[in-house]
């Protein structure tokens, strides 16, 4: 395959508010003369340029990007080798800036504008109450131009890239309501004119300020995912130089060196073992609960938890090329890559805002040119555009999103994406991880059989030579014991044999319990058990050998069998209904897991699952995700590990369970709280409720605007009329999003 050098560069994109944003940027970017491809992330305020070799200078790029209002910032730029179609190297992206947001603006506005908030509805109430309209413009004029300054800024950008968005019809709107209730205050009828339009400018922009800064929040939560993963690397490892261990920072170890790793200790890099053998907690890549046997010549993955022995390991891959640091760039590839969702205000907005403005004038003009005085045609053309105020338009989507995530929230689904809550109510495909999803996660003795004893004697010894231990078999055992309140013996001089099991001395007696090759090296047959322990493995049992040596008078130990002990995974007491609801609702399931696929089978066809994928890695996780989009439309991914990270970011949804790791719960947009996989059907649920509740809003919000304009326009409506109006139309769609607080989920 033919070798092409790109140049790869990323810049920090500062100014972006919205997905039409991030759009114009990519586009500006694009038109640039060498640029191959362009990609914006909104989250991270990043974008990453490939371009032709020495084609493109960074100047040219940030250029582009400084001609459509936007400002960016070099971060990085790099020749890359690829294989065309392969991958790029992989590399972490750097945070263009911490996407943090000053609540401050939101208080300040909220106070500004209590007092005639306060006034208005006292008035509705048959009040008499007014302030003083220099007061009002005093309170107004600094929310208008300080605070909703941003608003001008962005729809300025808007119209000079011939685009309208929500940050345009604000500005226009309240400025309109300040622009009247100014033209009032100075005019000589002030005095018969006993209402202004201040508040409803001020109160418009105070709750725009509020989404924005809620939308602020929501993308910094966001980038913790990629922050979570990179702290699974660590920062040092010990290397051998010259046959004396040495600590060196990570980035200083090369291909090639031995490193040693401590019993308990993180691996540090992807490598073989040389020397020495343990058990290594790897679930954070195949998704496997149980630790995995580690001898010379097996591979070790970064980021892996080293169990009892002492590891030396030949370092094979580092740095970008590591498993974990392919983890990393799948994430951040899968959140770059995912669209935001086009809310039909966004598709509207560029059309509304015109229309608008032409009603507007030709309002005016109409009316000024029939003779009519021409302060009642301006009077009649800022009706217009008072009652085209997008106050009920602004608030259709964030309030039902805000109550909708707020009455989920009190019953254990923590909603942290605004567009995972707009996306769930379409999907099509529920993807599973099992291991801790569907299933417990913890190990529990399953099965027993004994050769020569009864069943508990033969737990009696395997508890009584585990006791004290930690071992997820040993809590199994333990627990198992106990339940059965069997009484221990003492058992000394344990022993770990990495890789094989344990040893330990009971009075003159040796016990051994262990796996097959353990069996073998004490020369045992285990025939007799074959039928049973292959059935066993075929359900994903994983099975462990007890045996028991005698010292006879040559002096040599002779072993017997005592017996075997099962070990599975249990089903969680809901997987069975949350299954079957969403096969109620006409939703594909699937199953993938990194476990083997005897035990992915048993599950699955135990719960009447679709699919199932078995053995399979994180990146063919995001894999089968991406091609389950292809083929079923959108795509839920539930998971709690490590290795579900990527497909929780590839998915049109990421779901995550409580108790699982932080990684997954960062990446996914919900998060079941009490880790009840029968809340997947009641997120879908809420989404469906919210999303036609957003629908309803947007509805009743156009038809005020559908038939007021047009009364407005044709001198039926007075700017008093019209504000009401206005005001009716906010308080409706807020009273109709807080209906949603009487949902409760089926799973309670």
């Amino acid at each position: 395959m033919t070798k092409q050098i790109q140049q790869e560069s990323t810049l920090a994109i500062g100014g972006m508010s919205c997905a039409s944003c991030a759009n114009r940027v990519e586009k500006a970017l694009a038109k640039v003369p060498g640029v191959l491809s362009a990609e914006v992330n909104l989250v991270m305020e990043t974008a990453q340029i490939t371009t032709q070799p020495d084609m493109v200078k960074p100047e040219q790029l940030i250029d582009a990007v400084l001609a459509i209002g936007f400002q960016a910032r070099l971060i990085q730029q790099e020749n890359t080798q690829t294989a065309v179609p392969e991958i790029a190297a992989p590399k972490t992206v750097q945070l263009a800036q911490k996407n943090t947001a000053d609540f401050w603006p939101v208080l300040l506005a909220a106070l500004l504008s209590a007092p005639m908030l306060f006034a208005m509805l006292l008035s509705w109430m048959g009040g008499q109450v007014q302030l003083p309209g220099t007061w009002q413009w005093a309170l107004a004029t600094p929310v208008q131009f300080g605070l909703g300054w941003r608003f001008y800024k962005a729809g300025w950008r808007a119209i000079k890239s011939g685009s309208g968005n929500m940050d345009l019809l604000v500005a226009l709107g309240t400025t309109a309501a300040y622009g009247l209730s100014v033209y009032l205050l100075i005019s000589p009828q002030h005095a018969q004119m006993q209402h202004l339009y201040f508040e409803s400018s001020t109160i418009v922009i105070t709750l725009v300020l509020l989404g924005k800064w809620l939308e602020a929040r929501a993308k910094k939560q966001t980038t913790t995912a990629i922050r979570a993963l990179n702290a699974l690397r660590p920062e040092r490892a010990t290397v051998l130089r010259n046959g004396q261990a040495v600590q060196l920072a990570i980035d200083a170890v090369r291909v090639g060196d031995v490193v040693l790793i401590r019993p308990g200790e993180r691996i540090p890099v992807d490598g073989m073992v040389q020397q020495g053998e343990s058990q290594v907690d790897e679930s954070l890549i195949t998704g496997e609960n149980l630790p995995v046997s580690k001898k010379n010549g097996d591979k070790v993955t970064g980021g892996a938890v080293n169990g009892e022995g002492l590891l030396q390991v030949i370092t094979t891959t580092i740095g970008a090329e590591s498993v974990l640091a392919r983890i990393v760039r799948l994430v951040e590839s899968a959140q770059a890559k995912k669209a935001p969702i086009q809310r039909l205000v966004d598709k509207v907005s560029a059309v509304f805002v015109p229309i608008v403005m032409i009603i507007a004038s030709a309002t005016l003009l109409a009316w000024g040119w029939l003779g009519a005085d021409w302060q009642v045609a301006i009077l009649n053309a800022v009706s217009v555009l008072v009652i085209a105020c997008p106050c009920a338009l602004g608030l259709a989507t964030p309030t039902a999103i805000m109550v909708g995530t707020g009455v989920a929230a009190q019953h254990g689904i923590l909603i942290k994406d605004a567009e995972a809550l707009e996306l769930a109510h379409a999907v099509k495909t529920v993807a599973f991880d099992k291991t801790g999803t569907l299933t417990e996660g913890r190990p529990k003795l399953i099965e027993m059989q004994a050769k020569a004893s009864n069943q508990d004697y033969l737990l009696t010894l395997a508890a009584s030579l585990q006791a004290g231990s930690e071992h997820p078999l040993a809590k199994a055992v333990l627990d198992a014991a106990q339940a059965k309140g069997l009484l221990l013996l003492p058992v000394s001089g344990l022993q770990a044999l990495p890789g094989r099991g344990l040893v330990g001395l009971l009075g003159e007696q040796r016990l051994h319990l262990g796996n097959a090759r353990l069996m073998a090296e004490l020369g045992l047959d285990l025939a007799e058990f074959k039928l049973a322990s292959e059935s066993l493995e075929e359900k994903g049992l994983s099975i462990s050998w007890l045996a028991i040596s005698t010292q006879d008078a040559t002096p040599t130990f002779t072993s017997t069998l005592l017996g075997m002990l099962a070990f599975g995974d249990v089903l969680k007491p809901t997987a069975d209904k949350a299954i079957k609801r969403l096969h109620n609702q006409d939703i594909l399931t699937v199953l993938i897991s990194g476990d083997n696929q005897g035990s992915a089978n048993h599950v699955g066809h135990q719960l009447g699952i679709s699919y199932i994928y078995a053995q399979v890695l994180p990146e063919d996780k995001a894999n089968i995700v991406m091609q389950l989009k292809r083929d079923h439309g959108l795509v839920a991914m539930v998971g709690d590990g490590i290795n579900d990270a990527p497909a929780l970011a590839a998915a049109d949804i990421g779901i995550a369970m409580s108790g699982g790791t932080d990684v997954a719960i960062h990446a996914a947009g919900i998060t079941l709280m009490r880790g009840d996989p029968a809340l997947v059907a009641d997120a879908i649920e809420i989404s469906k409720r919210t999303y036609a509740k957003i629908r309803q809003n947007l509805f009743w919000a156009f038809v005020y605007n559908l038939v007021g304009i047009p009364l407005a326009a044709f001198g039926l409506l007075s700017p008093v009329i019209a504000g009401a109006a206005m005001a009716f139309s906010s308080v409706s769609v807020v009273s109709n999003a807080l209906l949603l607080k009487r949902w409760r989920p089926a799973a309670d």
